[in-house]
This record gives C-alpha cells, structure tokens and sequence, in this order.
C-alpha cells in the first residue's frame, strides 16, 4: 500500500508516528509522513517520505508565551489553540491534497486525524485515526488538568469527564474544521455535537499508549485498538559523542534532567533552579536542552554536570538513575519503559495526567508546580525518587512495558483493512 500519515505538533507527536511509518515501510508497504517542515529531517533521515504541513508548534511555543504561562489552564489554552489552529488550517486542504497523491490509505494522528477524514471522504479513501493518549472515555481520570481531589472520583464521573474532554477537544478544533477544511473540499460542516455523532466511527482507531501505564476500557469496539507505545529503536545506531560516553563511565549513573520543546515564559529563572536543585541533591546529571532549552547549563568540566542538546531517549535512559522531565507521553513512557523513576514538572495539557499516573504506579512521586517550583521541593523529589522502593517499581515495571510490541500489533490491524493497493512491488 501507499500510506500518507497526517501528524502535526511537537516532536513528540511526529515521533511515533516515524516509528510506526518505519515498521510500515519495513513490512513492504510505501509510507509519505504529511507534517510541519521543522520535523522534515526526522522523516527523511528514517527513509520515509515526506510532505509538508503547516504545524508550527514550536513557533507558538516560542512566541505565545502567555498561552504557555496558562498552559494548565484548559480554558486558556483552548482559546489560544482554537485561534492558531484555524489559522494553520488555511493552508491543510491544499496541503492535503498533494500530500495524498497516490495514496490506498489515509491515517490521521491526533488534532489531524479529521483532515485526514475529510480527505479520505473528498477523495473517496480508507481512513484510519491514531490518538498517542487516552482519549476514549473511560471509568480512570481523563485528560484534562484536575485538582488531585478530582483524581479518585467515582468511576461514572470520570465517563462524564470524559464525554467533556472530547467536547472541549471539539471546540477548539471546530473552526479549524467547520470554518475552513470542511467547506474548502465543498463537504458539509460537522453537526455542533462535532464529529462523535456524524457518523458511525467504524474506521480503525488505533491508540498508541502502554496498557500498562493506562489500563484500557473494559469492554472497546472491535475497530479500536490500544496497542501499545510506538517508539524509534535508535540505540543500536546512534553514536555516542566520546566525552558523552567518558562521562557516563566516570561515576554513578547520573539523573537525566530535560524538559523537550517545552518553553516556560522564565526560562533564565527555571533553568536556575534546576541547576540548585540537582547541586543541592549531590548527584551527576545529564541536562538535555531539547527544542526549549534550558538556558544558560553549560557542562561543567571535570564536574557532575554534563549537557547534550539530545540523545535518544532508548539509549540514555537505561543508563540514568532516574529521570526529571515535564511528563510528555512519550518521555513519560520512555522512562518507565527504562525501568527508571520519574521526577514530573507538567508544562501544558496532558502532562499532569500521566505524573498522575506514574505517581499512582510507585514510580513517581507527586508531580510539582512548575510556576511554584523550588530548588528544595525539586532537590527533595529527587531524593525522594532516588529510593529503593521505586526503583524496584520501576524495574518492574520497565520489564512489563518492554513486552509490550505497538507496532507490530498496529501493523497487524491496518494490514487486516484488506485496502488494495494501486501500485505493484
């Protein structure tokens, strides 16, 4: 088959869909990855296809620094993403258009899983959404950032929760949608309820997160899948720099402090208490500055400070005494994949639900208030992490995800679609 995925957002929302594109290719089908061109490389150099799609969320994130400061705010940050998203959408039906050229299936991950949809019924083509995290309503917490009070409600209320969560996910994506993709391909708009009520959702959804980190719904449809992390295996061929590589030998394994593309509106302030923190805490540290960067960390020679601007997390990581980071899904799953402990800072969004959940599997300790944040209270979480008990949780843990194989149970389920293909090997 010619497979075009439609990704868009951080790096960690074009990575696992590389990696799925990558077990795609490798079981002998064509893959084309639609998304922004600040991940291009990331797609090519993996020997995928790649085709643009205006995502800038990076730009955003650099830019909108209020949005960012009200990133735990639902209602703030769906404002400030229902005006970008509309304004990138300009752009997507074109954009779709070319990227499809040739195409036997159209999947569609997270925000643009409803381009893709659109497309698919445009052009007549088999359509099958992704979704990196929990989105289903279910009987656990939902997505949204709640008060740890609201994080032990009844069963029922989190349902409602979550019937609310995918609502707000609706208005924020509705202008993007109804206002401009939809009448742009001459289709009409979604009805106010959005798209959970157009039509039977029949096509293949597939979710990729642990069930072991997030146990699934009792009962799921037959067309719905959880099917486990993907993830990029890099470690066999990534190069570790020799100084990198020195220092690791050089003593104890060290903690891994790094935050991804987050960007905070105090970058100079926090990047100051993390550096207090880790001093204060004695330990070695590898300080990774991502797409947001921590400002001003310099690797200290001969010191227990070591910077790198990335690694890959599957190499890193089972080297680490433990892990500090904002509680993306997929550095979130890293980790404890790794077997190690987490330290959790929640920037934006989801974040906060998943150091819920490590939290909840012994793995954690309560995640901390980044506005709030303190080089004591993170020194102190540290320690707190770096304990006996937790790293026996999180071996166990790391050893139970590592069964885990997402992508080739995903793989199965598309394949199983029957599309035929319009081209020949």
């Amino acid at each position: 088959m010619q497979i075009v995925i439609f990704t868009i957002g951080t790096e960690g929302d074009v990575r696992p869909l590389v990696a799925l594109g990558v077990g795609l290719r490798q079981a002998g089908h064509k893959v084309r990855i639609a998304t922004d061109p600040q991940c291009a490389d990331l797609v090519t150099h993996h020997g995928l296809e790649f085709a643009p799609l205006r995502g800038d969320f990076l730009d955003w994130m650099r830019n909108d620094r209020t949005a960012m400061s009200n990133g735990l705010s639902p209602l703030a940050i769906a404002k400030a993403a229902r005006r970008r998203l509309k304004t990138m959408a300009a752009s997507w039906p074109a954009q779709g258009l070319r990227a499809t050229e040739g195409a036997d299936l159209l999947i569609g991950n997270g925000m643009v899983f409803h381009l893709a949809a659109a497309l698919g019924e445009y052009l007549g083509l088999p359509v099958a959404e992704t979704q990196l995290v929990p989105t289903l309503p279910s009987r656990q917490p939902p997505l949204l950032p709640l008060p740890d009070w609201a994080r032990s409600l009844p069963g029922p209320i989190n349902v409602a929760l979550g019937h609310a969560t995918q609502m707000l996910i609706w208005h924020i994506l509705r202008p993007a949608y109804n206002d401009v993709v939809r009448p742009a391909l001459r289709l009409a708009p979604y009805p106010w309820r959005g798209p959970y009520t157009y039509k039977p959702r029949s096509h293949l959804r597939l979710f990729a997160y642990s069930p072991t980190l997030v146990e699934p719904p009792a009962s799921l449809p037959s067309n719905v899948r959880v099917t486990g992390p993907w993830q990029l295996q890099e470690s066999s061929t990534w190069a570790a720099p020799d100084d990198l590589t020195r220092f690791l030998k050089g003593g104890p394994p060290p903690v891994y402090v790094g935050f991804g593309s987050m960007v905070g509106p105090d970058g100079g302030r926090f990047t100051d208490i993390v550096l207090q923190a880790v001093r204060k805490t004695g330990k070695r540290i590898v300080l990774a500055s991502g797409w947001g960067g921590l400002n001003g960390a310099d690797s200290e020679p001969g010191g227990n400070i070591f910077r790198i601007d990335r690694a890959p997390h599957d190499w890193l990581f089972p080297k680490m005494a433990l892990a500090v980071h904002h509680g993306g899904a997929g550095t979130t799953t890293a980790a404890a994949r790794a077997g190690i402990a987490s330290v959790v800072v929640p920037f934006f969004g989801d974040q906060p639900f998943w150091g819920s959940r490590l939290e909840k599997l012994g793995v954690a300790p309560p995640a901390l208030d980044r506005a709030a944040l303190t080089a004591d209270a993170l020194a102190s979480a540290i320690i707190s992490a770096d304990c006996e008990d937790m790293r026996h949780h999180a071996a166990v843990l790391g050893q139970r995800m590592r069964a885990e194989d997402g992508i080739a149970v995903a793989i199965s389920a598309i394949e199983s679609l029957g599309v035929k293909s319009k081209w020949s090997v």
